[in-house]
């Protein structure tokens, strides 16, 4: 017996996808091109799946890049390793704006004591992104104030509307 061929006697969709490295949407789009074939539908539960025939012809097109429609399909690679990034609760996001606060409080101080009396936590953020997109670094203090109070008040102006 050969364990290392992934072939079951029946496969459900979902496997064939985990087979072939495809998400089940990509799957069903090549099913209907005609590039894959069509699964079979047990009559008793009606739910589709495929035959040992049926995983190898998808595994088959899989490596020959070529469909079983005789048309080629170019397959991209997939990245090992990454996964897509998890979605944010609302706790995480509210310890990200308290982490701002803190890590911008003496900043946000500062240009208070400027004449800046609403600035936010977000604003500071923003503005540090766009002034220093590789990080602040070994910036002296006084020059980045400078440089976030003059980009927060260019922003106020009536006539920088659109810039």
């Amino acid at each position: 017996m050969n364990f290392d061929d992934p072939v079951k006697a029946i496969a459900t969709i979902r496997d064939v996808c985990r087979m072939v490295g495809l998400s089940p949407a990509r799957f069903y789009q090549l099913m209907r091109a005609g590039i894959f074939p069509m699964p079979l539908y047990d009559i008793r539960t009606r739910r589709p799946h495929f035959d040992e025939e049926q995983q190898r012809q998808c595994l088959e097109v899989r490596r020959k890049n070529c469909g079983i429609n005789g048309k080629a399909i170019c397959f991209y690679a997939r990245r090992i390793g990454t996964q897509p990034p998890a979605p944010r609760s609302r706790a995480a996001r509210k310890t990200s704006t308290q982490q701002q606060k803190a890590e911008h409080a003496g900043l946000i101080e500062a240009l208070r004591g400027l004449g800046l009396a609403n600035v936010t936590a977000q604003q500071v953020a923003a503005a540090l992104k766009v002034i220093y997109p590789k990080g602040v670094g070994q910036t002296p203090e006084p020059e980045v104030i400078r440089a976030v109070f003059l980009h927060l008040k260019r922003q106020d102006r009536g006539d920088s509307v659109g810039r």
